[in-house]
């Protein structure tokens, strides 16, 4: 019979080390064996009997435990039928194991107390009360010695970005120091003492629980500063900050004493079904105190109806996820039981570290919403951390599922290297997104600067600014396309997928395409070749061939003119051929007026010569006149005046303006000097004493009208 024994025990000990052996080095068992296997140990003796040999039964991994075998291909609904098989299987190992559960933690907890008991129950109380003593007494001296530091902390400003850093520095520097003195005072009692084992190990176990509380206690503190709301870091109302702070405590330590205690099962004898019913009962409890913070959590006063639908139905698709969380658990499935979990936090997570970047490094210190562009700094950080936060997400997921990621290069099942191109796909697209976000960023906000108000700017400053609104836009298209052909072929490769026949087909299939779309080609071509040539720019007012308009934008393949009187047109850059720009350095207008011959023409030019000192004086026009407006000379010598040309030198497009207000001086100081303006005339007359034609005809008329009255009667 001991023989029989010994052989049981081997052939459990190979099948356990047989599970976590790698990949190839022999089949796995089962879930369904190991299970059995796992029974066999609950029999009375038999636990006992491995003990005396030295092996802990408690070692053998239970059902709930074993990583699955990788299923045999089959019909999707055999696979699933097989799952449904391994779930009902688990569900009547813990409906069977429901009633020796209370026997099960009697032992667990008999088996501590005898342990202490071995060297007196007395002697074990003291040194669990030495142990929370010294962690809360040298919590106390950090706290008294750094009391003045604290009072300066509260009185820290927090105007700038630089000033909120260092206010949240030193706040969470103080936090962890509270913690590291429990733990280091703790730790003490631990080190100075011989502890029975067992106790040992449910003390550590429960000392991280309770550092854990406190640690989140010390991020609620910082982040949502209850009592502090100028130093928090996560917009709210105070009473959300201390709904939250406290609640969220309650719920991390829920969890982690459940885990702790899920932890302990095996080392203090428990068997893997009481491990289960254990994790899972603490586990209800965390979803209770979950739901009961997500639909007591305070409401927005006054918010539209809308907001608060939107509430609700988040409520119910976090409620109806943890309690799919948990059910999964119950079905035995562990490891998708902890990815959940993982997920759950990597998006809580990633919410909240883009509310608490963008107001840390908010321009304003009003904590408002932020207007305008986000500072490329809030891009950056965000995107680093978001980078961070999910590549520890995958690191995560990696060791529950037992994946070892720095192995994946080497080969191995094809789980793992699924698992791997999954990896690099997320590695790819995260880097990807965050060039482009910053990138974009910059562009956008580049492009702001340059539409903004440019009083007081010099020439050279604008003509940059223009250059940036032409090129900027263009520059955006083209990053945007290169890195989703970039990010698209190294996913490809990460994938295994040769990408070199891939380019080579590109590349044929590129030549074909530019044999058939000769016109689309040329268009692209010769836009490419204007914007080197800095031919035009956003704003210039251009002509080519019969079309003209300012630019307003333009595309890969054509440019967008809107002519001065509404129309706009579309025009390929293929077609475009002489570029005739309006808009450029400076113009030089010219001006004639007709006087008549017997005209002063020195008189003329001391007039023209105080209207153009009167146009430099005008605030309205001088920053647009480049040389004021002065008299050339007479011109020609027309038929009924003389012809003088006037001219100045002005900004482009402004001088139209400048000219409908030089003819309007000129009109009025000709007006005031008595000089009128040359205008055609026709004189006819006769001889001396004759009447004149018109007279004549008058009189001609009238006779004739008078003979044929005369006539009638």
């Amino acid at each position: 019979m001991s023989g029989s024994f010994a052989s049981r025990a081997a052939l459990v000990l190979a099948l356990s080390c047989g599970v976590c052996a790698p990949a190839g080095a022999q089949p796995a068992p089962s879930p369904e064996d190991l299970r059995t296997l796992s029974d066999l140990l609950d029999r009375p003796g038999l636990r006992a009997w491995l003990e005396r040999q030295g092996t802990r039964a408690a070692e053998v991994p239970s059902a709930a435990e074993v990583p699955s075998a990788p299923a045999p291909s089959g019909p999707p609904e055999a696979m699933m039928g097989r799952h449904l098989d391994a779930a009902r299987g688990s569900l009547r190992d813990l409906a069977a194991g429901i009633p020796r559960l209370p026997e099960e933690i009697a032992a667990m907890r008999g088996r501590v107390m005898a342990e202490a008991g071995a060297r007196g129950f007395p002697a074990a109380l003291v040194l669990v009360l030495a142990f929370a003593g010294l962690g809360f007494a040298a919590q106390a001296v950090f706290r008294r010695l750094s009391g003045d530091l604290r009072l300066r902390m509260a009185a820290l400003p927090v105007a700038t970005v630089e000033e909120r850093l260092a206010a949240t520095g030193w706040r969470a520097l103080d936090g962890l120091g509270l913690v590291a003195a429990f733990a280091a005072g703790s730790l003490g009692v631990v080190l100075a003492f011989t502890w029975p084992p067992l106790l040992q190990e449910v003390l550590l176990s429960y000392l991280l629980v309770f550092l854990t509380v406190r640690l989140t206690l010390v991020g609620g503190g910082v982040v949502l500063a209850p009592e502090a709301g100028r130093f928090r870091l996560l917009p709210m109302a105070d009473t959300a900050a201390r709904y939250w702070s406290a609640w969220s405590a309650a719920i991390v330590g829920a969890f982690a004493f459940g885990k702790a205690s899920f932890d302990l099962v095996p080392v203090l004898g428990g068997s893997p079904t009481t491990r289960s019913l254990v994790g899972l009962l603490l586990g209800l409890v965390t979803l209770v105190l979950a739901l009961a913070a997500l639909w007591n959590r305070p409401a927005r006063d006054g918010g539209p109806r809308a907001a608060r639908g939107r509430r609700d139905a988040v409520g119910w698709l976090v409620s109806a996820f943890l309690v799919g969380l948990w059910l999964t658990a119950l079905a035995g499935a562990a490891a998708a039981f902890f990815i959940g979990i993982t997920a759950f936090v990597l998006v809580l997570g990633h919410h909240g570290l883009r509310g608490i970047i963008a107001h840390l490094l908010r321009p304003s210190a009003e904590g408002g919403p932020e207007v305008g562009l986000r500072p490329l700094a809030v891009v950056a950080l965000q995107g680093g951390l978001r980078i961070a936060l999910f590549a520890g997400g995958a690191l995560v997921i990696a060791r529950i599922l037992g994946i070892d990621l720095t192995m994946l290069a080497a080969g191995g099942t094809p789980a793992e290297r699924v698992a791997r191109g999954a990896l690099d796909l997320v590695i790819v697209a995260l880097s990807a997104d965050f060039v482009w976000q910053v990138a974009r960023t910059w562009i956008d906000r580049q492009l702001s600067e340059a539409e903004a108000a440019s009083a007081g700017a010099t020439e050279a400053e604008l003509r940059r600014r223009q250059r940036l609104r032409t090129l900027l836009p263009v520059l955006r298209n083209l990053l945007l396309a290169g890195l989703l052909a970039v990010a698209g072929l190294t996913a490809l490769a990460t994938l295994g997928v040769e990408v070199g026949p891939l380019l080579a087909g590109a590349g044929v299939v590129g030549i074909a395409v530019g044999f058939g779309a000769q016109t689309l080609v040329k268009d692209i071509l010769s836009g490419m070749f204007f914007l080197l040539d800095d031919a035009f720019r956003v704003g210039e007012y251009i002509e080519s061939g019969r079309i003209k308009g300012t630019v307003e934008a333009f595309s890969l393949r054509s440019i967008k003119l809107r002519h001065h009187r509404g129309a706009l047109h579309t025009v390929p850059f293929g077609a475009l051929s002489t570029i005739t720009n309006y808009s450029r350095d400076w113009v030089i207008d010219k001006l004639s007026i007709g006087v008549p011959y017997e005209t002063d023409l020195a008189r003329v030019k001391r007039i023209v010569k105080e209207v153009g000192r009167t146009l430099a004086a005008d605030p309205d026009f001088a920053p647009h006149i480049l040389e004021t407006l002065k008299m050339q000379g007479v011109e020609a010598f027309g038929d009924y005046a003389i012809q003088v040309r006037l001219k100045m030198m002005t900004r482009p497009g402004e001088q139209f303006v400048i000219r409908r207000r030089a003819y309007a001086l000129i009109k009025e100081a000709f007006a005031a000097e008595g000089i009128p303006f040359a205008v055609p005339t026709v004189t006819v007359a006769g001889g001396p004493g004759a009447p004149g034609a018109a007279a004549q005809s008058l009189v001609a008329s009238r006779a004739k009208a008078a003979a044929d009255g005369a006539g009638e009667g």
